[in-house]
């Protein structure tokens, strides 16, 4: 199970960060992502970090955006600098396990206006 939290209201060039916290069974080799969707889009890819600290950025948020992760208190983070009125959206994490199955977190809303 995931649960995401840390959304918000914030201005722009401003910053948030983004946790997402797994219960269950869990391991170190479960990549963890992020994602958004806004209203009538689809679901657009964000980020994700595997086993080794190894990262991957969608384009549109490289350089502003880091995703990192607790494996201790299996969690993951996105801290997100530099908002922009377009990464408004309702932001979800998932976990892909080494078989390939995946969970969805429940999803956590960012506003980004002034």
């Amino acid at each position: 199970q995931l649960q995401a939290s840390g959304g918000g209201l914030v201005q722009p060039g401003g910053s948030l960060r983004l946790s997402c916290a797994a219960s269950g069974t869990t391991s170190r080799t479960d990549v963890m992502a992020w994602y958004r969707q806004t209203p009538g889009k689809q679901r657009e890819y964000v980020a994700s970090i595997r086993i080794g600290s190894i990262t991957d950025y969608a384009d549109a948020v490289k350089g502003r955006f880091t995703i990192s992760r607790d494996n201790i208190m299996n969690t993951a983070y996105l801290q997100m600098n530099s908002l922009k009125p377009e990464d408004t959206a309702v932001y979800y994490c998932k976990t892909t396990r080494r078989s390939g199955i995946y969970y969805w977190g429940q999803g956590t809303q960012v506003t980004v206006s002034s």
